[in-house]
């Protein structure tokens, strides 16, 4: 999936995936518009701000968003929320209850790293492993990955062989544990635990920069191989 390109993986003759790749902000955070070809049902994943450039990507796609999805509560990842939310009258759903003083501190988080508009929100439903979450005839599974924050999370689709996991992984990288409430030791466990098993065929789009794929990042990201 590549910014701005739409990704169709077909999983069987009733249900399929769509997806728009939308950088926001100063950050270059993966906004992810994510559908269901079969219903033209979607949803958005992590709207860290330029909600007109989010609606605008909406409506180029032609989808009907149900939900927005949130897989940690860092400004660049939630910045957006509130209003995307107003705008589209739709729930908030995640991330784990552990990131509740981000989302009640976003105006906070907003004058440190200059991002003005922002708002506290507080989320619909909060995530937990073992969830499961659904857009059309797509469904995928909560993961919680603390460590980059406590309550980062992964939606993982196991018939699409996909996943989205935030800040959590990178390709040739991890998230930074520096930020209050990371830890790189929680965030190692949590790849090594719950991410590397999905299996190296699973592709991952993250919150920054290029997707990869969990036997290529196994293979060859020195954070996972001791390189480093």
């Amino acid at each position: 999936m590549t910014q701005q390109t739409e990704a169709n993986q077909q999983t069987d003759a009733t249900a399929k995936a769509g997806a728009l790749i939308i950088p926001v902000t100063l950050f270059e955070q993966n906004c992810m518009l994510l559908w269901c070809e079969a219903t033209r049902k979607a949803v958005v994943i992590d709207p860290g701000g330029d909600v007109d450039k989010i609606l605008a990507a909406i409506k180029q796609a032609n989808v009907s968003v149900e939900k927005i999805w949130l897989t940690h509560g860092h400004i660049d990842h939630v910045g957006g929320a509130a209003d995307l939310r107003d705008a589209l009258e739709v729930e908030i759903i995640g991330p784990h209850i552990d990131d509740k003083f981000l989302t009640d501190n976003v105006v906070m988080s907003g004058l440190r790293f200059g991002m003005a508009g922002v708002r506290d929100f507080v989320p619909d439903r909060w995530l937990e492993e073992g969830d499961q979450v659904s857009v059309g005839k797509l469904v995928f599974d909560v993961l919680h990955c603390p460590g980059h924050s406590p309550g980062s999370v992964v939606f993982f689709n196991k018939e699409m062989r996909f996943a989205h996991v935030g800040d959590v992984l990178f390709s040739g990288s991890v998230g930074r544990t520096d930020l209050p409430g990371g830890d790189h030791g929680t965030l190692i466990r949590s790849i090594t635990e719950k991410l590397l098993p999905l299996g190296d065929d699973v592709g991952f789009i993250c919150g920054h920069g290029p997707g990869s794929s969990i036997g290529q990042e196994r293979m060859t990201n020195p954070f996972l191989t001791g390189e480093m």
